[in-house]
């Protein structure tokens, strides 16, 4: 088989690519420990997430000086706690978990969005510096009441 002048040079470079490729792969896989992210989550029973402390009494809590945490728990159509009110510069701490199918949890304005698995317990943190109505909505369709799953969260 003959090949081109032009086809052999853009087939080494290809191969050389790819064993370049598989040579830093296996040295950080191998040489240096890398590994893709694990399953460090905290889990829940999915169907005993509201007898489970603290997701059998969801609401907001001040835990320190302006700081605050959000025990929540999304649910068919509707977040618990529905409705939340922190002051201005308040770091909220959110401890989200679902009992029954995959919901969203998305703060409109801001960089917060997460995944709620059913079982899975999500944490995460926001700084609210600028005061107003912020809109909390899933954005993973999680049935034909989706689009009123909806709560809010007033910094005063």
């Amino acid at each position: 088989m003959h090949f081109h002048k032009y086809e052999k040079i853009w087939l080494t470079f290809g191969l050389s690519m790819i064993v370049v490729f598989l040579t830093v792969l296996g040295i950080g896989a191998f040489a240096m420990g890398t590994a893709p992210p694990g399953h460090h989550q905290t889990q829940v029973d999915p169907e005993k997430v509201e007898q489970v402390a603290p997701f059998n009494n969801p609401g907001i809590t001040k835990i320190g000086d302006n700081e605050y945490e959000a025990i929540m728990v999304g649910k068919i159509f509707s977040y618990l706690p529905s409705n939340m009110t922190v002051p201005v510069g308040a770091t909220v701490h959110f401890s989200i978990t679902s009992p029954d199918v995959v919901h969203g949890f998305q703060i409109v304005g801001t960089n917060v969005n997460a995944m709620v698995v059913p079982g899975e317990v999500n944490h995460i943190s926001h700084k609210f510096t600028k005061p107003g109505t912020y809109l909390i909505l899933c954005n993973e369709y999680c049935g034909t009441g989706h689009e009123f799953m909806s709560t809010t969260i007033t910094v005063v």
